[in-house]
């Protein structure tokens, strides 16, 4: 239904909130005329507006300089655009309700729709409708029931809206805009940005990246994709991913599970081959791969679920399929510092901790890392969900046979009657899985009281889960230092 922001996050937009209210209300009000205290009013809500636009796109965009130089995360910065967005919004509207006030007491018996015809108005009135539709389409409930329709409707929706109160303030050359052409040419950077990243990233004069689909048990596939070039991947990174016979002009993000390393020559057996004429497979032999990159994708609605429905499509093996990678995204979170890190995912959430794991397992072997203890608690609905992501859980504890850093534990949190009744039984060279839902308190206060150094919890998964971590955590900050990293992706 929505997304509660932290005490921080609502602290700081309190005061961003209550800033622009007071600049709006911070009026000449010894004026004689309430008309003149109308102009002035929609003067000043116009250029907050417009001046707000700026941030408003900045914050928006993937590659927002912002991430990397605070380190905080895009999900951060998206939702204070979405609180932008919200009053650019409201002072469209007061903006415009202003004009209409002296406009209609000016003018009694005239048409507003014979001032509408003039193009200075014609593209004022474009602009602000456009803010308006989009404030409007943008609630939760809306945006994540028809995320697709909803991200196509709010570009083309934002182009209008740059482009009609850009040439609302070019025609009379007025002060706002100045601003609206800082948002214009940041939109334009960050798209051009994506692009050439792209293409830098998926195609090079030979090849383009490939992605083999392979289906899972609970409604999941993995998705392995083949750079061309070799690309260096920091854990906890996501990227975005197009697939060209799903709509290619969609992109989502999805965590980045795995890599693997550059290699000169590709495999020499074929994953998978189609039956489709229209459309010619990439041929999987003879290709140098830069870098493999794999996802585990549970299949919800729109791209996830016709993905998932492609790898089960009449194909013998693991179909294969041309791909954009856009990315990697995030990462800025470092682990290397702390001596014990304890790790949560849900269902999916497991892709982002797996990298860490092993990039920690191999710093600690090579000694190039503080962490001494490892603990991985993954929560899944179905003992079959093991599968998402079993061939690297057993590459992490083939890495840690020997040096007793690595503590996996996995809760299967809807069991089958048949359960040992132990609660416990041992798969992938004694991987443990419990019945039940793990107690995310008793698990931090044993980790803490075998703490060794500087400790952080970090944690992926649904909303509900995190909030229970965090809560655990904010419990034994009297007993002890711990650090706390949530990863969301609150799209």
């Amino acid at each position: 239904m929505g997304i509660l922001p932290t005490r921080l996050q609502a602290a700081l937009l309190g005061l961003y909130i209550f800033s622009n209210l007071v600049y709006c209300l911070i009026l000449d009000y010894r004026v004689a005329s309430s008309y003149e205290l109308l102009a002035e009013l929609r003067g000043r809500s116009g250029v907050l507006a417009v001046a707000n636009m700026a941030p408003l796109v900045l914050l928006a965009g993937r590659n927002n300089p912002l991430i990397a130089m605070l380190r905080i995360s895009f999900d951060t910065y998206n939702l204070l655009h979405r609180w932008i967005g919200r009053v650019v919004a409201i002072q469209s509207i007061v903006h415009t309700a202003a004009w209409t006030a002296s406009r209609v007491a000016r003018k009694p018996g005239r048409s507003l729709l014979s001032d509408m015809q003039t193009p200075y108005l014609a593209w004022g009135g474009i602009g602000v409708a456009a803010v308006v539709l989009m404030a409007l389409f943008s609630p939760s409930p809306l945006r994540h029931a028809f995320y697709e329709t909803f991200l196509n409707i709010h570009i083309l929706l934002a182009i209008f809206a740059v482009a009609g109160i850009h040439l609302h303030c070019s025609i009379k050359d007025l002060p706002p805009l100045p601003y609206v052409t800082a948002a214009a040419a940041l939109w334009i950077m960050e798209r051009l940005l994506r692009l050439a990243w792209t293409l830098r990233r998926n195609i090079t004069l030979h090849v383009w990246t490939t992605a083999e689909v392979t289906s899972l048990p609970g409604d999941a596939c993995r998705v392995t994709l083949r750079l061309p070039r070799a690309t260096y991947i920091k854990p906890g990174t996501h990227a975005y991913l197009r697939f060209a016979r799903l709509n290619i002009w969609e992109s989502h993000p999805f965590s980045i599970a795995w890599i693997e390393e550059a290699s000169d020559t590709a495999r020499q057996s074929t994953p998978g081959s189609s039956t489709e004429k229209d459309v010619p497979e990439p041929a999987a032999a003879q290709l140098p791969i830069g870098t493999r990159v794999s996802f585990t994708i549970q299949a919800k609605t729109g791209l996830t679920r016709r993905l998932l429905d492609f790898s089960r499509a009449e194909h013998p093996t693991a179909p294969l399929v041309y791909a954009l990678f856009e990315g990697p995204y995030a990462g800025h979170h470092s682990l290397d510092s702390y001596g014990h890190v304890l790790l949560f995912a849900g269902s999916s959430g497991i892709t982002h901790q797996l990298l860490y794991v092993r990039h920690l397992l191999r710093g600690h072997a090579g000694g190039t890392v503080a962490t001494r203890r490892i603990m991985l608690v993954w929560a899944v609905r179905d003992r079959s969900h093991v599968q998402w992501a079993e061939p690297w859980l057993s590459t992490l504890l083939e890495m840690a046979s020997e040096d007793g850093v690595f503590y996996p534990r996995i809760y299967v949190t809807r069991p089958v009657v048949e359960t040992n009744p132990a609660g416990n039984v041992g798969i992938a060279g004694g991987l443990p899985i419990c019945d039940g839902r793990p107690d995310f308190g008793q698990i931090v206060d044993d980790e803490v009281s075998r703490q060794v150094g500087a400790m952080c919890v970090t944690v992926c998964g649904p909303g509900g889960m995190a909030d229970d971590v965090r809560f655990a955590v904010r419990a034994v900050q009297e007993m002890s230092s711990v650090d706390f990293i949530e990863e969301s992706f609150s799209w």
